[in-house]
């Protein structure tokens, strides 16, 4: 089988999807991921093909350097780089033939090459994104409406038009389709039970009682380990030298933000040791020489089973691994789906989040001395990482259900055939 895999959107999204390349291209499987440029190196590492696109996901910043695009001006921005990654997919399509497609949340148009292709497609999700009573929508996931709300709110949202919906619209005409109305495609799909795959674990997240069979939760995809990779000096003889440190890693923190100026004035101040991960980090670092150290792109298998606790922005894959790893966290969501998963880890007892609105200095000191003081949430942090490691024993490969679907697809796309 020849499998194209759309992965637009930052590392975070494209991490997973080289777990499940992987073990496709283990099975047999011919794979070509489309992926920014930025991470096309990564990802052929993997033995995998990249096709390219280059628009860069966040606008870039303005001339004066303070005033930004503006809500109109980010999604004009948006839509283009959903448009170049989707002409990216094209480009692939008619360069040869594909068997099955594999789409992420803002690439559904990859159900439409499905369509006219006549070939299965299927989605791989890192966060839920279904109406369901169990959740808000992810778009705007800040505040949980509860099991009555949910379910209701969601539907609306889902028919709110995105910045996709043009490439998908461009798509169709390219490929010779009739257009269709998004809300139509969605309840096609939906009717052929189209089979919606998350890189999510049971033990962290319950399934909902509400969702379709052709929903499952596969487990983790966790990142593939690089087996060349080693551990810089100055990180790790840091390390080495004291009790773990605390880990901020800004992650997708626009800088000049309440919560970046929070941050490093928490990084200037706290009697913690600290590693910060962001472009700050080396300024930081010269500032407080010897109790602070700058990392760049470090895997967190590695890393943080060797910190006290964590501070993060909570996306799907940094909230994923530090329960993976044990540790409490100081989470700081800032936009769509990071408030569900800060929500989530303090459901479990093992995280302390922070209102972006609320995120200063003095809060932090007080959060992060909170956790790395909790006996009772290190001891639920350890409790829930044993928990996973035991159900992915006992379930195997994440990727599995995934791979038997695709060995042997038995559910075509709305309006594709076999």
């Amino acid at each position: 089988m020849k499998v194209l895999i759309l992965a637009p959107g930052s590392w975070g999204d494209v991490s997973p999807a080289i777990r499940i390349a992987v073990d496709l291209i283990a099975d047999g499987h011919t794979v070509t991921m489309v992926v920014h440029a930025d991470y096309a190196a990564a990802v052929e590492r993997s033995g995998c093909a990249a096709a390219r696109y280059t628009a860069a996901l966040t606008p870039p910043p303005s001339a004066d350097g303070d005033v930004g695009p503006g809500v109109r001006g980010y999604l004009d921005h948006l839509r283009g780089y959903m448009m170049d990654h989707a002409e990216a997919a094209l480009m692939e399509v008619r360069a040869g033939a594909i068997d099955v497609v594999l789409t992420n949340p803002i690439s559904p148009f990859g159900h439409d090459i499905a369509e006219a292709l006549g070939i299965p497609s299927a989605e791989a999700l890192l966060q839920p994104s279904k109406p369901s009573r169990a959740y808000p929508p992810m778009i705007a996931s800040t505040i949980d409406f509860g099991p009555l709300l949910n379910r209701p709110i969601g539907r609306v949202v889902q028919r709110v038009p995105a910045p996709y919906v043009p490439a998908v619209a461009w798509v169709r005409q390219q490929l010779g389709l009739p257009a269709k109305k998004f809300a139509t495609a969605l309840n096609e799909r939906a009717r052929a039970a189209v089979p919606v795959h998350h890189g999510i674990s049971p033990v962290v997240f319950e399934r909902p009682s509400d969702w379709p069979q052709h929903l499952s939760l596969d487990g983790f995809w966790w990142p593939v380990d690089d087996e060349e990779w080693t551990a810089p000096t100055e990180l790790a003889d840091f390390l080495a030298s004291g009790p773990p440190p605390v880990l901020v890693t800004m992650g997708s923190v626009p800088e000049g933000s309440r919560a970046a100026d929070a941050l490093s004035e928490f990084v200037s101040s706290t009697r913690h040791r600290v590693i910060v991960q962001g472009a700050a980090g080396p300024i930081l670092a010269e500032a407080a020489p010897g109790r602070v150290v700058t990392a760049g792109p470090v895997p967190h298998s590695w890393l943080l089973p060797q910190v006290a606790t964590a501070t993060h922005q909570a996306g799907a894959g940094i909230t994923a691994a530090c329960l993976r790893a044990g540790i409490p966290s100081v989470p700081f969501p800032q936009h769509t789906d990071q408030f569900f998963w800060a929500r989530t880890a303090a459901r479990l007892g093992v995280a302390a989040p922070l209102s972006n609105r609320r995120v200063t200095p003095s809060r932090l000191h007080s959060s992060v001395e909170s956790v790395t003081g909790s006996g009772e949430m290190l001891r639920a942090a350890t409790t829930i990482a044993k928990s996973l490691e035991r159900s992915e024993h006992e379930q195997g490969e994440s990727t599995l259900a995934l791979r038997r679907w695709i060995a042997e697809p038995s559910t075509p796309c709305a309006g594709g055939r076999r």
